[in-house]
């Protein structure tokens, strides 16, 4: 596990969440959820707020938990909200562009996420006569 590499996928992720949750317009508007004028709307900025809170505790998280079982937790929660955002917003954005690079973005978040939890594990295969792990 790259715990580095975690900490600051989960730092940039706490800090965009908090943004959105304080400005929605900067998910809104790339996202396409604003209305002819390029307004967005209560309704929506008052939908996206959860969203940005949950990457802003989410990210919090990978960014603070202790090595080990927490920090594998919480960057499981993270890979799950980003998978689910891809899916979600893959299939009910406005416009296939938007669609793309949507799922674009959350897919190569999760990745990054994936890639921290992987990195540096070493399978251990054991030959049944040895006394000790063989490292491969």
């Amino acid at each position: 596990m790259k715990v580095g590499l975690l900490r600051a996928v989960g730092v940039a992720t706490a800090v965009y969440g908090a943004a959105v949750a304080a400005v929605p317009d900067l998910l809104a508007r790339p996202s396409g959820l604003v209305d002819e004028e390029g307004w967005t709307g209560r309704a929506t900025r008052t939908s996206l707020r959860p969203l940005a809170w949950r990457d802003a505790v989410s990210g919090l998280a990978m960014a603070m938990a202790p090595d080990g079982p927490a920090l594998r937790t919480a960057t499981y929660v993270r890979i799950a909200a980003d998978f689910g955002d891809a899916v979600l917003l893959g299939a009910t954005l406005p416009g296939r562009d938007r669609k793309l690079a949507a799922v674009a973005v959350s897919v190569g978040w999760g990745a990054l996420s994936v890639a921290g939890l992987l990195a540096g594990r070493r399978r251990e295969v054991r030959h049944p006569r040895a006394a000790e792990p063989l490292r491969g």
